[in-house]
């Protein structure tokens, strides 16, 4: 039995759900399927969970929401159409719509998470029902009546272990599962979803508590490549990936999959399949445990929107608790940091830069001045993070070398270097007008032109 995930560009529309129902009537083994909302039909369109927020938000900010409820209606009565059902099914997405605007706004996260779930909701439900409509047996799967609970944190929520059981029994039921990614319920009962682009966790999820034989994500490109191809011109596509590699490279900006996709299928040891809804003939990317690394580097990826706080004390190596207490400040304010790079005397710490607005930095460094005392402090704005990854990277001499030759070469300037214990990944943070530069240098210098 497969799991198989379908993205927003795969059903964007009727001509391409109807290319995911053939992809999915093509294997008998793939019963189980987590659908997105619907994407972008062309480059300057809008995605349905965009539509979502817009709706939301309008509602929260003037108590009605009527011309932004009629665009997300629209975009699945122009689906309806185009795949030949009856208006019924535009009514009950309408209906739902409705239903979830007359909830309570006092908590504005748990509103936005309710609003935002329904364009994966009402998904599946058109979903099974153009299934329906050719005479498939197919159903539409609820996630609180198949159990996926998560914790209730709106918009960031992680599955609770009791649904692994809970899910498990999909494994006894006949026909096609359509089952909508990106959100569950909490203990309490209320819809909660993961970050943006979580379908790809529910995905993840539901293969594990299966067992699933492998998870298929279905995308729009025919493989997971070298490097980004709006940056690269024709990179090299990657047949297979180690979970950890794929994780890395998730994490510094391949958006094939969300960073925390893998947890749940790499604990199961269930290979992952990156495929093309549109070119399903195509092999893919497979994501495994282990592999021989031919070569030392896989790929290169790149994310910008970050910024870093460095401060500097003499002595700073004998102060004990120093770095505790720094975190402590970050702690107290609600902010999670990305690396720690330090030396004897200096450390910095690399955040999110959307999570650092100008008053939060100005409360942090008064604070850590105030209880730190340090010499000096900085805030550095418009950083990059840069990442070569492989698993061939362990005991191969001369990687740093090799990076930071191609970026003098280039004429990047190194803002931090970073490389974990693990060595199957090292990570340089440069200036962010400079990310796709350096990009190139290193694709040029361990793959070539």
């Amino acid at each position: 039995m497969k799991v198989a995930k379908f993205g927003g560009t795969s059903l964007a529309n009727a001509e391409q759900i109807k290319k995911v129902c053939d992809v999915v009537l093509s294997d008998p083994e793939r019963r189980l399927v987590v659908v997105s909302a619907p994407g972008k039909r062309y480059k300057d369109d809008i995605k349905v969970t965009d539509l979502l927020i817009n709706c939301a938000s309008s509602y929260l900010k003037n108590g009605n929401a009527e011309q932004e409820l009629n665009a997300v209606v629209s975009r699945f009565d122009e689906i309806a159409k185009g795949l030949g059902l009856s208006e019924d099914i535009v009514r009950v997405v309408e209906a739902d719509l409705r239903g979830r605007l007359s909830g309570t706004v006092t908590n504005k996260e748990k509103f936005m998470d309710l609003l935002k779930a329904a364009g994966e909701d009402n998904s599946a439900k058109v979903v099974a029902e153009y299934l329906k409509s050719k005479g498939i047996e197919a159903s539409y799967i609820n996630p609180k009546d198949a159990g996926l609970f998560l914790s209730g944190e709106f918009g960031n929520a992680r599955v609770l272990p009791e649904s692994y059981k809970n899910l498990k029994a999909l494994k006894e039921k006949t026909g096609i599962m359509i089952f909508p990614g990106f959100f569950g319920y909490s203990p309490e009962g209320e819809v909660v979803t993961f970050p943006r682009g979580g379908s790809d966790i529910t995905g993840s999820i539901l293969a594990a508590a299966i067992k699933a034989d492998v998870y298929e994500n279905f995308t729009d490109v025919d493989s997971v490549y070298a490097a980004n191809p709006n940056v690269v011109q024709n990179p090299k596509a990657i047949p297979v990936l180690t979970y950890r590699e794929m994780r890395e490279l998730s994490y510094a900006g391949f958006s094939v999959l969300h960073e925390e996709t893998l947890e749940p299928v790499y604990r199961m040891g269930i290979p992952v399949n990156i495929r093309n809804t549109n070119n399903p003939s195509a092999p893919g990317t497979m994501i495994v445990k282990n592999r021989e690394p031919k070569e030392p580097v896989v790929g290169i990826a790149s994310d910008a929107g970050f910024c870093s706080i460095y401060m500097s004390k003499y002595m700073m190596n004998r102060e004990v608790g120093f770095g505790r207490k720094v975190l402590k400040i970050l702690e107290d304010e609600g902010l999670s940091y990305e690396h720690t790079p330090s030396g004897i005397d200096n450390i910095s710490i690399i955040l999110r830069e959307k999570q650092f607005d100008e008053k939060m930095e100005a409360r942090v460094l008064e604070h850590i001045k105030d209880e730190l005392v340090v010499d000096y402090i900085e805030v550095e704005r418009g950083l990059a993070l840069v990442m070569i990854v492989g698993e061939g990277m362990f005991n191969t001499v001369g990687m740093s070398a090799r990076a930071t030759a191609a970026f003098a070469k280039a004429g990047v300037n190194i803002e931090m270097i970073n490389q974990g214990s693990s060595e199957v990944s090292m990570m340089f943070g440069v200036k962010a007008k400079d990310s796709d530069k350096a990009v190139k240098a290193l694709y040029t210098e361990f793959f070539g032109e």
